[in-house]
């Protein structure tokens, strides 16, 4: 080993993946890519603050986890991220339960409408916006104060190979999910010299309830998946890694970045 090794060694003992001690905060917790990235943040370590709009579908993930941990490590906070108040005391409510929060997942989107831009309502674009743009800026600057007063934070927005290309039928949530690459790279400069690393997690197609239209009829997914490299659409748990590398000190030197994830599909196709 060489004198710099063993010096960093010495540095930084605490193993890469290691998040005992931290508080998580995931949002669209309760199925698909949010409920596997917050069970997984729990088995690294973390207390995981699990939410969604439905405290119960909260509760189910939350008591699953507290289940396999054998420990209280999560805790269910029913929040639509449509509206400010509520992200606020999600939150507040964190730092009650489990302390300030260590490490934000912003994981809940929606896609109201599917079809040509110009057939879309004015109320159904600024939907999009707002939660898929708009809610991660809140919550991001509602959570970086104690990170930035700790000096130590990682922010992950789930954004998606969508904001690489065009689309003439999910135009305006790919806008969305372009914008979110520049909003982490927009935080990534500002709150860096405080040690908050803000970083974006670009998934394909995984089959989710979010995307079932396009997996759901095993005929269509068997057409669309023999031209992916990797031959199959992805699973919830194929995104949940990338989450624990970026919120563990494994990502300590990686921020402003976007982790594509999507079994090839972008070398391969330009998109879907």
């Amino acid at each position: 080993m060489s004198g710099d090794s063993a010096n960093n060694n010495a540095k930084n003992p605490k193993p890469l993946f290691d998040l005992s001690g931290k508080t998580a905060i995931v949002t669209g917790a309760s199925r698909g890519i949010g409920e596997a990235i917050a069970m997984r943040l729990a088995e690294h370590g973390a207390n995981v603050v699990v939410s969604s709009r439905k405290i119960d579908a909260c509760q189910n993930v939350v008591d699953r986890i507290n289940e396999s941990e054998g420990r209280e490590a999560g805790y269910a906070i029913a929040c639509n991220i449509a509206y400010k108040p509520e992200l606020q005391r999600l939150v507040d409510e964190t730092k009650k339960k489990f302390g300030p929060a260590d490490i934000l997942v912003s994981n809940a989107a929606v896609n109201p409408y599917f079809g040509p831009s110009s057939e879309m309502s004015d109320e159904q674009f600024e939907k999009i916006l707002t939660c898929n743009v708009k809610a991660s800026h809140w919550l991001a600057h509602m959570a970086a104060p104690d990170m930035r007063e700790k000096k130590d934070g990682a922010i992950i927005i789930i954004s998606s190979i969508g904001g690489f290309v065009g689309s003439g039928a999910i135009g305006a949530y790919n806008l969305s999910k372009a914008a979110d690459l520049q909003l982490a790279r927009n935080l990534a400069v500002e709150m860096g010299p405080d040690n908050v690393r803000v970083n974006c997690i670009c998934p394909g197609v995984v089959k989710t309830h979010f995307a079932e239209a396009l997996w759901k009829d095993p005929k269509i997914e068997k057409m669309m998946t023999q031209q992916l490299p990797l031959r199959r659409f992805g699973d919830p748990d194929d995104i949940a890694g990338a989450a624990v590398f970026m919120a563990s000190p494994a990502g300590r030197w990686m921020t402003g970045q976007s982790m594509i994830i999507d079994g090839g599909t972008l070398i391969s196709m330009g998109g879907l």
